[in-house]
């Protein structure tokens, strides 16, 4: 499925989730991420500009050709000389042969004084004009393993950066996902917190019928007041954290978010294993991957002690006039080049035992990463297992907290307890209410770091 017809689906898939008034789905909203988050776009872009990286290093094996045109004219004896020889339009005459033909009288007489004549045409010629086209191909042919050295080392970053794409996506789903869950713990509690407000909005009802018939006091009816305010304020809390939580969802998604399907259960089920983890945590992977390319840089640092070998070829044409007689002064040359340092005082040696050490170096840093993750599996492992059971217990005891409350309000209303024991119990329920919320979002929170350890597997 290409990106555009994605992209489509999605926004289909949203129009009827708000037709329908269920709100975005977290499935949905994970597509919508996927395309649409800043972030993931900004490290999709480091992958593409790594693949490009990789294609230029790579490109250096295939040699380099080059094309030059040269526009000249001088009036210099050697450059004028050259032009011609270039051009193949030398003559005898450019060798001064008039000077030598004018005082061929001297020779056998005095060949001294004949050769001491300086030749005009030659030292004092006229301005020449020179036009070359050259072709020029350059190939390496061997550079002791150091140009697939830097193609392997280049590809090894490329494989880098996409586990660095891999990594940020995990981590913005691993965001949104916690927003939902968030989302849902904080709904749970707000309905909670509305029962109580509304066995408040009865309470007050009764203490208001009490006090007309003499059988309460208005200083319970201020009590009772007093909190409906406070559980008032904690619903208002409550509402200004879903806000939040949507303008959040907002800037993950890139989009305004206003309403979303909660999940079925407030918390996700989770069965990653440690093997899921080693297998699969990008750290771990760029640690083996950095490993691989300490191992290309030992390559790199031996290529020095090898020869290198390069060719070329070059075809050119040259006159004193532009593309003139163009076929008849061709000329050709190819050629090899062989070239090998044999002594630098001792740096070629010194470079390779130290990429040598960081080779190393870098192998007991993968070990000790292996280890080191393993570590943080187990401990999150045993606080999901504890927050677990907490979870348990602060059910049970807000359950036994919600009849507790029930009872007191029972026994205020036949004057068996005052309503200062009534607000009491009210306060536990609500506290319990507020840590079993806390507790729950601790433990989401741990069960999420597991699946961002594991590269997002569930």
């Amino acid at each position: 499925m290409t990106t555009l017809s994605r992209i489509f689906s999605t926004s289909l898939l949203i129009g009827s989730c708000h037709l329908m008034g269920a709100g975005l789905s977290l499935p949905a909203a994970l597509e919508i991420l996927d395309n649409n988050n800043l972030e993931i776009k900004t490290t999709a872009l480091d992958v593409q500009s790594a693949a490009s990286d990789t294609a230029i290093a790579k490109g250096y094996n295939f040699g380099s050709l080059d094309f030059t045109q040269t526009a000249s004219r001088s009036n210099d004896a050697g450059n004028v000389f050259g032009f011609k020889l270039s051009s193949r339009e030398a003559s005898f005459g450019d060798f001064g042969f008039n000077d030598f033909l004018n005082n061929m009288g001297l020779i056998g007489v005095d060949n001294q004084q004949l050769l001491a004549i300086q030749p005009k045409d030659l030292n004092y010629p006229g301005y020449q004009n020179y036009y070359q086209s050259k072709l020029t191909y350059m190939v390496p042919l061997y550079t002791g393993g150091k140009l697939s050295a830097y193609s392997d080392i280049s590809e090894k970053m490329e494989q880098i950066k996409k586990l660095d794409a891999d990594h940020m996506k995990t981590e913005k789903r691993y965001e949104l996902r916690k927003s939902y869950y968030d989302m849902a713990l904080l709904q749970s509690s707000l309905d909670h917190i509305k029962i109580i407000y509304k066995n408040i909005m009865t309470l007050e009802h009764t203490t208001q019928m009490m006090i007309k018939e003499g059988y309460a006091k208005k200083v319970d009816l201020l009590e009772v007041e007093a909190r409906k305010a406070n559980v008032e304020r904690s619903i208002t809390e409550m509402e200004a954290n879903q806000k939040l939580l949507y303008h959040y969802l907002s800037f993950l998604l890139n989009q305004t978010i206003t309403e979303i399907e909660l999940p079925k259960n407030d918390y996700p089920a989770s069965a990653i294993s440690e093997s899921d983890v080693l297998a699969n945590n990008t750290d771990l992977q760029k640690a083996s991957q950095g490993l691989e390319i300490r191992e290309k840089m030992v390559d790199l640092a031996y290529a020095p002690f090898l020869p290198q070998i390069g060719a070329f070829a070059e075809a050119s044409s040259a006159d004193n006039t532009f593309l003139g007689n163009f076929n008849d002064h061709k000329a050709y040359t190819i050629g090899a080049k062989l070239s090998w340092n044999l002594f630098n005082g001792g740096v070629d040696k010194n470079s390779l035992e130290k990429a040598r050490i960081e080779k190393m170096k870098t192998s007991a840093q993968v070990e000790l990463a292996k280890k080191g993750i393993a570590l943080q599996f187990d401990k999150i492992r045993t606080e999901i297992d504890s927050l677990n059971a907490q979870v348990k217990s602060l059910e049970k005891e807000l359950e036994l907290s919600e009849q507790i409350y029930k009872n007191y309000e029972g026994r205020y209303s036949e004057n068996l307890v005052s309503m200062s024991d009534v607000i009491i119990k009210q306060s536990m329920q609500i506290e319990k209410v507020l840590t079993l919320q806390s507790v729950k979002n601790q433990r989401n929170e741990r069960i999420f770091a597991l699946e961002k350890l594991s590269n997002g597997v569930k």
